[in-house]
């Protein structure tokens, strides 16, 4: 079965990519959850809008992955959060709070799914967050998090 990756799936590809596939793992996995869609000639508009929207977020290179690393690792980045009066956030930090936060300190725009962060972020106070630039560039990014 040929599909058309929509997001990335390990061992598969990336979002973008012509794939050929069991008929059952594409039929009853992939494209259920989203993240495949069947091949029509017809798809190849949304295949470029996907592969443009890649290229955009994607790392060039490993000098390139290099240069942001640094710029992340010198950004000041803030969040606040409602808190107890304990510094106890009511929730969590998330990835997608912290790739926001980053775009907003003036960093670049950051894929979610490549912000770890060890267990969950529910304190006030500063907590490092790495993000994989590239399989061999990890950066560790400062993120401080403020009572609102």
């Amino acid at each position: 079965m040929k599909l058309i990756l929509t997001r990335e799936v390990s061992g598969l590809g990336l979002a973008g990519d012509i794939v050929e596939v069991a008929d059952g793992y594409g039929r009853n996995f992939l494209v259920p959850r989203g993240a495949a869609i069947a091949w029509t000639k017809g798809a190849e508009k949304q295949i470029a809008q996907i592969k443009r929207s890649r290229d955009q977020r994607e790392i060039r290179d490993l000098g390139h992955a290099r240069e942001i690393k640094n710029d992340l690792e010198k950004l000041a980045v803030k969040l606040s959060a409602r808190a107890g009066k304990d510094g106890r956030l009511f929730g969590s930090i998330t990835a997608g709070d912290v790739a926001t936060a980053v775009k907003n300190a003036g960093g670049p725009t950051l894929d979610r799914k490549r912000i770890s962060i060890d267990g969950h972020i529910k304190t006030l106070g500063t907590h490092s967050v790495t993000v994989e630039l590239h399989p061999d560039v990890v950066a560790v990014v400062p993120v401080t998090v403020e009572s609102m």
